[in-house]
């Protein structure tokens, strides 16, 4: 086949539903229609499109992978006519299942690519699940040799080595790469090394989307083998945009297009955030939600994430107030739910709670009140709301922030209670950044109101558990400007704890705050999951033993 003078290649930056084959399929029909009628050759799906991505141990089970080959030959029948397809799919060879991408033009599966590099860190698992493949080479599509790495193929030089060095004339990625704090700029510059290695431009597909704690950000772009970024999809939302590409006597190069700004920041938390929250309860197919909202910032942000994730009429806030709740809190959590437009219900918990310290009155007799009766409280609120999501179907969305889950400051069956957490990893001091952020801002394809909508005194008074007369967070707990470095010190980074003190910490106070960190593990391992942020969240990305006598700062030995 001669190679043509120019190349017009669609990116289709969609949001799969992971096992979900044939909606996936219809998805990836319904662009090829589109990219079509916009005259394209070639259209790119992400990485595993077909199966949806992470699938995790659904890749073990040999009907689902029966069953992605049978809806791979329909998808190549049903796209038989116009661009070729390239589609990621999960494909089984000498009975071991592969993360391959398959070309599919002229009604059959034309060739396929497999993953060589199989990520094993963090929120990877591949190697669990996958057979790697060989060396890849590069395919012929429409006459143009192109090479297909795959994710992780190219964040290594080999891959994209080999393929420029057998033939490849451009580079097609398609990605399953999820966001967090740095990911944008660490991909980027992942990117321009391929590129300045090869000398070849690159196409960098992602995928758009949450699947339980990742969410996938796309902002997908096109680097020209000078380095320059004539294409940059928006993050957050997804999108069909056909580039055109022209052979110059120096290679094939992308002409500049659509060149979106990539937020980052507080901007990329927040819409994080919401598009995490969207889809885990969408695609679960929940109604709406129910939370607590105590007039304190971490139920106000999170109530205010969740109608721009979900709108108003699926919010459902309920104030349940002790003895010790003050009027500050009440009205405050009042304005906050008429600002945001939700439905606002108040339920007291204190005849609960004295029914509740009189049934344990005869087994608690001559023990001071303590930190049991305080829990109580919570534990309370927490069946309370349990109770209204099981009556109505809202899902209970949880508001403890990766301050309080580092050092335990959290209730197992009480605030911990719910199905999902969209601050679960935010620090204390970025749920304030976010909540101004969010104050200031409107977030692209947010569904709630501008304009402040967590209230000023929300932000500016001292944060409170509210379960004792006069608490306040700081009588438990380091400032948090000082606890979050510490966290982020020993979580993020494992720093040695000497390292950490040589930062300005006291040893006391990091000793400290190692010791809860450690025993805090079984609350951890019994919460809700919740949204990725950070480059080390927990859960995925930081297993720790909970039967741990380790510590830096004192001795274990008896």
């Amino acid at each position: 086949m001669i190679s043509p003078a120019s190349l017009k290649i669609a990116i289709a930056q969609l949001n799969p539903v992971v096992g979900d084959l044939e909606g996936n399929a219809r998805r990836a029909e319904h662009a090829h229609a589109d990219a079509k009628k916009l005259g394209a050759d070639v259209v790119v799906f992400p990485e595993l499109f077909l199966n949806g991505y992470p699938p995790e141990d659904l890749v073990l089970k040999p009907a689902f992978q029966d069953e992605t080959r049978r809806t791979l030959e329909r998808l190549a029948e049903r796209c038989k006519d116009g661009p070729a397809v390239v589609i990621g799919a999960i494909w089984r060879e000498k009975e071991k299942p592969h993360n391959a991408v398959a070309v599919l033009d002229g009604g059959r599966i034309a060739s396929i690519s497999l993953k060589y590099n199989l990520p094993n860190y963090g929120v990877f698992d591949e190697k669990r699940v996958f057979a790697p493949g060989p060396m890849p080479g590069p395919v012929n599509i429409r006459g143009v040799r192109i090479g297909l790495p795959i994710c992780e193929d190219i964040w290594e030089p080999e891959v994209v080595e080999t393929l420029a060095e057998t033939g490849a004339e451009l580079i097609v990625s398609p990605n399953g790469s999820p966001f967090d704090w740095p990911k944008f700029s660490n991909r980027m510059n992942a990117a321009i090394a391929r590129v300045t290695e090869s000398g070849l431009p690159l196409m960098y597909v992602n995928q758009v989307g949450g699947q339980d704690e990742l969410v996938f950000d796309g902002a997908s772009f096109v680097l020209n083998s000078d380095r320059s970024l004539p294409v940059q999809l928006p993050a957050w939302r997804e999108g069909l945009l056909v580039t055109e590409w022209e052979k110059t006597p120096n290679g094939w190069r992308c002409k500049p297009s659509e060149v979106t700004p990539i937020a980052e920041g507080a901007a990329a938390a927040y819409h994080a955030s919401v598009l995490g929250l969207r889809d885990y309860v969408t695609k679960n197919r929940f109604p709406g939600v129910v939370l607590g909202l105590s007039g304190g910032i971490d139920s106000a942000l999170v109530a205010a994430i969740a109608v721009d994730a979900l709108g108003s009429e699926k919010v459902h806030a309920v104030m349940l107030p002790s003895k010790f709740t003050s009027d500050e809190s009440l009205a405050d959590a009042a304005a906050c739910a008429k600002t945001l437009g939700i439905r606002y219900d108040k339920i007291s918990i204190e005849p609960t709670v004295s029914a509740l310290t009189w049934s344990l009155k005869d087994i608690f007799a001559g023990t001071n009140s303590d930190i049991t009766e305080e829990n109580l409280q919570s534990r309370v609120r927490g069946t309370i709301l349990m109770a209204i999501s099981n009556k109505f179907g809202h899902m209970v969305v949880t508001t403890g922030n990766k301050s309080e889950m580092s050092v335990g400051y959290a209730t197992l069956y009480g605030d911990m209670n719910g199905g999902f957490n969209p601050i679960k990893d935010l620090y204390k001091t970025e749920v304030y950044q976010l909540s101004n952020w969010r104050n200031e801002n409107v977030p692209e394809g947010g569904l709630g109101p501008a304009g402040t909508v967590i209230p000023e005194r929300i932000i500016t008074k001292a944060p409170t558990a509210e379960l004792r007369a006069n608490q306040t967070d700081q009588d438990s707990l380091p400032p948090y400007d000082e606890l979050d470095d510490i966290l982020r010190c020993l979580v993020e980074n494992e720093m040695p704890v000497a390292d950490v003190v040589a930062r300005g910490h006291s040893a006391e106070t990091v000793g400290r705050v190692e010791r809860l960190l450690y025993l805090a593990e079984y609350k951890r391992r019994q919460a809700a999951p919740g949204i990725k942020i950070s480059a080390r969240s927990f859960g995925r990305d930081r297993r720790y033993p909970i039967t741990n006598w380790f510590r830096e700062t004192t001795s274990t030995r008896k």
